[in-house]
């Protein structure tokens, strides 16, 4: 990616958050005390964005198919399951600390650079009398001045002093050597200076259950949950049990889930906590790969019913080596963010992983018991598992747009429109009077908002010109604009009366509809 399509990507993206707060769909978390990094609120707007997302992924997942049963699981989570599912010994990522600013990074991903190391052994004070015996290196790139590595350094080494009023730019350096490195990652990209060496940093938040719990208690530590996906494999008996099930079938659950993340980033799509729209597919092992297939042609076709293109997503074949060690085959379903091509879900081949770790920690049976093949089995899965947040940064990062438009007497304007599917705007249709000082007019665009409103979301909107309520709901994304104007009264003769004008968002078009047809053809745009 060049340079000048980077700075146009993060121009857009800055517009897309300002856009965000600016109209309610998502604010940081606690922002009147600093924010709280890695946390979000979703705003009037984002929830019901939100909700209408969740709402049409457990319509197409366990409303509209018989072999999918739905869970609503608990998010504090025993240590006991975590130990059996492996993320208590191993749910971590690798952590260094810049030495100069603290700052934490993931050492995994941190790129590759090449360029002159500047080492030292430490500094001195000559007229205070202070020294530190401690070696730091700095890393330049090409062309770069080597007194940014002096000055770095002497940052550095600063920290050491006991009297804080000696000036940084007073300490003697000592040891300097330099060499020519390829390819490290033991420097912060962002200063140059030397990284601790990585540790694993455990990503799950802690908590004790019950006022007397103590290390002692095995059900006194628990855990806020880091995936939804172990309370469908803990709870798979009991939902076999109370249900008539055949294979293959799944179990869905959207649900909140928590990471301590190292590094939250690139808006709401790192975060601390997060929500997850998951299914766990259980299946016959020589059917496992195949359902993999279809589950990923499944999960591609829902994206673009709502309203992600194809085009803009990426299909990765996640080879060898990089998949979960229980895997035997994960697609990883890409988009193409402001900032990058990242994922919005997995569907992963899970084997029988789980169950069996299951049954062996917790000593209970939990074998599927075929009827037709009159045999006990403990089912394979198949996981497609989708980020709610990162899919709604998806939906609002494809819809916005800009464009030019020229009105009546010449004059051009920006005219700032998110594009949301119909079926996944938050508002579905605006109620607009012509005037809002002509009570008849005002009495009428109240009627027809509450014959819509039991249908779906309405706003109603009275003040400044229809044109600039116009522009308003387009930078919302509301799909539809009624008005009610003088024809609607019939004070320009009968053939009019009691019809609307129908606005629709993206090609600026209008119509006359009659208000007895209004209901039926907006559900039928917006299902």
């Amino acid at each position: 990616m060049s340079d000048k399509s980077s700075e146009k990507d993060q121009v857009l993206m800055e517009k897309i958050v300002s856009l965000c707060k600016r109209r309610g769909f998502i604010f940081q978390s606690a922002e009147i005390y600093g924010g709280a990094n890695g946390c979000w609120d979703y705003g009037p707007l984002g929830a019901e964005l939100k909700r209408n997302l969740k709402d049409y992924w457990w319509r197409k997942n366990v409303q509209e198919r018989e072999d999918i049963l739905g869970l609503d699981g608990s998010i504090l989570t025993l240590e006991s399951v975590l130990e059996a599912s492996g993320h208590l010994g191993g749910f971590s990522d690798p952590m260094c600390d810049c030495l100069l600013t603290k700052a934490r990074l993931r050492a995994d991903e941190i790129d590759p650079q090449s360029g002159t190391a500047y080492h030292y052994t430490g500094a001195s004070h000559e007229e205070s009398g202070w020294s530190v015996d401690r070696a730091y290196s700095v890393l330049l790139s090409e062309n770069q001045d080597e007194n940014k590595a002096r000055k770095t350094a002497r940052l550095y080494y600063s920290q050491f002093l006991s009297d804080k009023q000696i000036s940084p730019k007073k300490l003697e350096l000592a040891g300097e050597s330099t060499e020519e490195v390829t390819d490290s990652t033991s420097y912060n990209p962002e200063n140059g200076s030397l990284l601790t060496a990585a540790r694993e940093f455990n990503l799950m938040f802690k908590t004790k259950m019950g006022a007397s719990a103590d290390e002692s208690d095995p059900k006194g530590t628990a855990y806020l949950r880091p995936e939804t996906a172990q309370t469908i494999f803990v709870q798979f008996k009991n939902v076999v049990d109370s249900n008539r099930v055949k294979l293959p079938f799944g179990i869905a659950q959207i649900g909140k889930s928590f990471r301590n993340e190292i590094n939250p980033r690139n808006y709401t799509f790192r975060s601390r906590e997060f929500e997850q729209m998951e299914i766990e597919y259980f299946c016959r092992e020589e059917d496992g790969m195949r359902l993999t297939d279809e589950w990923l042609e499944t999960r591609l076709s829902f994206y673009e019913e709502i309203g992600i293109p194809r085009e803009h997503l990426h299909v990765l074949d996640v080879p060898d080596g990089e998949r979960a060690h229980y895997s035997k085959r994960t697609y990883d379903i890409e988009y193409e963010f402001p900032f990058g091509i990242q994922e919005l879900e997995g569907v992963a081949y899970r084997t029988d992983y789980d169950l069996k770790k299951h049954r062996e920690h917790s000593g209970k049976p939990i074998e599927f018991f075929d009827d037709e093949a009159k045999e006990k089995l403990l089912p394979h899965v198949v996981e497609p598992s989708a980020g709610c947040d990162r899919t709604i940064l998806a939906l609002i990062c494809e819809a916005y747009d800009e464009e030019t438009i020229t009105d009546d007497k010449g004059k051009e304007e920006t005219r700032i429109v998110m594009r949301f599917s119909p079926r996944m705007a938050p508002i579905k249709v605006a109620v607009l009077p012509l005037l809002k000082n002509k009570p008849e007019l005002v009495a009428k665009a109240r009627e027809v908002q509450s014959m819509l409103t039991p249908f779906m979301n309405v706003f109603y909107d009275e003040t400044a010109a229809i044109g600039r309520r116009y522009r308003r709901q387009d930078e919302v994304g509301t799909p539809f604009c009624v008005t009610i104007d003088f024809e609607t009264l019939g004070e320009n003769g009968d053939e009019d009366k009691d019809t609307v004008t129908i606005r629709e968002r993206d090609s600026m078009e209008q119509r006359r509809i009659p208000i007895s047809e209004l209901r039926e053809y907006l559900l039928d745009a917006i299902v």
